[in-house]
């Protein structure tokens, strides 16, 4: 029974299950739990309202382990952090980086047990860190939080989560800057001119290969001299993101490309096939000289997928050689309007014959 120092009224079963204080005339949920009598507060002095969340608490209340009822925010990090040893080496660093400014930041003290936290708690900690982090950041701390409570669930520590009500915040619209060929080719020129640079031609190779595979900065570097296949005409590539391979042809605009690399001997089983792997600070050297924005890895992959929808390959294919694995729908929402646009050019030539 809960308790009461000084109390004046009494307990009065009005149903099964269901007691009314008199004093201030509030519900309570009276059940047995693995043979423990519980009260718990309906939190109501409405009887129909009360018997309607009834069920609900006893059911909720037998989702909670008793033995792990009493689990610390510190012992919760503990079991989260240990979760974390089954996702890849990127994924990992940028949780652990959470958890550290988590731990530091975090005003309740690590002691705390997890039952007690409530859904203010979470947004106040959140609101530290508004001022100081982009959007993007800030969902990944909303994330975070998702996590770290879905981990408490799961080993029934408590039976709600007190961040599901966390929403993520809108990022605004990026200003998409639209690379044209004329742009790539001068930079690629202005990169490959740096007498000085001993890097300067290989830093240009992967550029092309970025931008005539249509390949992203992780495949580029990932990428083996055993994983172009002349043979069969085709090149596999590996995304960091999942870890899996997936295959595109040696298309005609890369193909006299690979058959450099090949003559220089840059093509050789269980060698890396280029010698940079993200040549940042050359794009972005280039850019200052020749007046552009600081375009970056993302835009020559997608003047890639741009010149493949204004040539009419399907949303489909050109998935697939981007390696996803959603049949299209991605690159049908990123780029459908280079097809609107292509498509009302070409309706311009259906005449009527002379």
């Amino acid at each position: 029974m809960p308790k009461a120092h000084s109390r004046t009224g009494k307990f009065c079963k009005v149903a099964e299950n269901l007691y009314r204080y008199s004093a201030n005339g509030i519900y309570y949920a009276v059940y047995r739990d693995k043979g423990k009598l519980k009260w718990k507060s309906l939190k109501t002095s409405d009887r129909a309202l009360a018997k309607r969340r009834l069920p609900a608490e006893i059911e909720k209340s037998r989702r909670i382990d008793p033995a792990k009822s009493k689990l610390t925010l510190a012992g919760l990090l503990g079991l989260y952090q240990n979760n974390l040893k089954a996702l890849d080496t990127k994924t990992i660093k940028t949780r652990e980086s959470i958890v550290n400014r988590f731990k530091k930041t975090w005003t309740g003290g690590l002691e705390v047990q997890v039952r007690d936290i409530t859904a203010n708690d979470l947004t106040s900690w959140l609101g530290q860190h508004r001022e100081r982090l982009m959007k993007s950041s800030l969902n990944e701390y909303v994330r975070f939080l998702r996590q770290l409570f879905e981990c408490a669930l799961s080993e029934k520590v408590i039976a709600e989560s007190p961040a599901t009500g966390l929403t993520e915040y809108r990022r605004e619209e990026p200003n998409r800057r639209q690379m044209t060929w004329e742009q790539y080719e001068a930079i690629v020129k202005e990169i490959a001119a740096q007498r000085f640079s001993d890097t300067a031609r290989d830093s240009a190779d992967v550029i092309k290969f970025w931008t005539l595979a249509g390949a992203g900065t992780a495949e580029a570097a990932n990428l083996m001299g055993e994983h172009i296949d002349f043979a069969k005409g085709e090149i596999q590539l590996f995304r960091s993101k999942t870890d899996t391979g997936f295959t595109i042809p040696i298309f005609p605009s890369v193909q006299p490309l690979v058959e450099q690399l090949r003559e220089r001997g840059q093509i050789v089983r269980g060698q890396p096939v280029f010698k940079v792997r993200d040549p940042k600070k050359a794009i972005r050297h280039a850019c200052e000289r020749l007046g552009f924005s600081n375009f970056s890895a993302r835009n020559f992959r997608s003047l890639f997928i741009t010149r493949a929808v204004e040539l009419g390959v399907d949303f489909k294919t050109i998935s697939s050689w981007q390696g996803h694995r959603d049949g299209g729908v991605l690159i049908a929402k990123t780029y459908s309007y280079l097809r609107d646009g292509h498509a009302k050019e070409m309706a311009k030539l259906i005449t009527v014959p002379a």
